[in-house]
């Protein structure tokens, strides 16, 4: 069992930077597949970017280039660098820990809102 919470969203004018948090507890977070989310209304929830276990990364096309993923084991939490924000970013970002090992895993965390406006 995982628990997630995630921080640092808020309100940043377009070409702005916010840097998300996600902390984990309740499972040994090394061995998780760590990921970001975001969902806007009326639209599913989509990948934005993963890291796996040995740190390699994937990032959804909009947002390659712009956006940066990293783990910190040592501190049970995951992040998402995001650099020259579009306003089409706008939306509630949600963190989210699978395992390899435990194929029923899947965790997410309540989001938090980013907003991107001038």
């Amino acid at each position: 069992q995982v628990q997630l919470v995630e921080s640092g969203g808020g309100l940043v004018q377009p070409g702005g930077s916010l840097r998300l948090s996600c902390a984990a507890s309740g499972s040994i977070f090394s061995r998780n597949v760590m990921g970001w989310y975001r969902q806007t209304p009326g639209k599913e929830r989509a990948q934005v970017a993963t890291i796996a276990i040995d740190g390699s990364t994937n990032y959804e096309d909009s947002v390659k280039g712009r956006f940066t993923i990293s783990r910190d084991n040592a501190k049970n939490t995951v992040y998402l660098q995001m650099n020259s924000l579009k306003p089409e970013d706008t939306a509630v970002y949600f963190c989210n820990a699978k395992s390899p090992f435990i194929p029923t895993m899947n965790a997410w965390g309540p989001g938090t809102q980013v907003t991107v406006s001038s």
